[in-house]
Formats: C-alpha cells, structure tokens, sequence
C-alpha cells in the first residue's frame, strides 16, 4: 500500500473517532466529498501535521463544497 492510501486511511481512522461514528459513515462522509481527492492532492502539506490539524482541514474543506 503506497503511502498516500495508508494516510488516507489513517484520516478515515483519525476523522471516524473525532466524530463518534463508524469507519462505514466516515468512508461515506468522504466519498460524498470528493475529500480522498483532497488527501491525496493535499498529502505532501497534511501528513506532516498533527490529526486535530488534519480534522479540521478535512471540515474546512467540506465546508466549502
């Protein structure tokens, strides 16, 4: 597994216990959002921040829609 896919599901892992919800409705959440796409664009300048950094990133960004 490349290490983009492993952040990404790492965010998956991070965001689910963030919001109290299940690895199922997070990949939902994601996948709705196009927000693999921004990981994976945005990986180089994310996964050197820590998760709270990351979370509020991924909100940030389905704020915007």
């Amino acid at each position: 597994m490349s290490m983009k896919l492993r952040f990404a599901a790492y965010c998956v892992e991070i965001y689910k216990a963030a919001k109290n919800i299940s690895g199922k409705e997070a990949y939902r959440i994601f996948s709705e959002n196009n927000v693999f796409n921004y990981l994976l664009d945005c990986w180089e300048a994310l996964h050197t921040t820590g998760a709270e950094y990351t979370i509020n990133s991924i909100d940030k960004f389905m704020a915007k829609g």
